[in-house]
């Protein structure tokens, strides 16, 4: 993927895994709106990357989500093109992505 479609990917993510951290976790998500929203991308090698991120953020209760694209563009429809994680205290989300490089 380009920079520009990884960007709007990460954005789908942000405002899913935002929307729904907002019902479940709200003491969580209002100090990450609070504290500026921070957002770190990092990278990983596979689609079943991606699940195994996802299992593990569920495992720990934090909000997740897998991403599809709709196809339009750059990758196959349905395709897994990011998860997001959170918004949740950092150690939390250290524990699944904390070893991973930044993208």
């Amino acid at each position: 993927m380009g920079k520009g479609k990884i960007a709007v990917q990460v954005g789908h993510a942000t405002v899913t895994v935002s929307e729904e951290a907002k019902k479940r976790h709200l003491d969580w998500w209002k100090a990450w709106f609070n504290e500026g929203q921070c957002k770190v991308v990092v990278k990983v090698n596979s689609e079943s990357d991606l699940h195994e991120l996802k299992r593990k953020a569920d495992d720990l209760g934090l909000t997740s989500a897998i991403i599809h694209d709709s196809g339009l563009t750059q990758v196959e429809p349905g395709s897994a093109t990011c998860v997001g994680i959170g918004p949740a205290p950092v150690e939390l989300v250290d524990k699944i992505t904390g070893e991973l490089p930044l993208l």
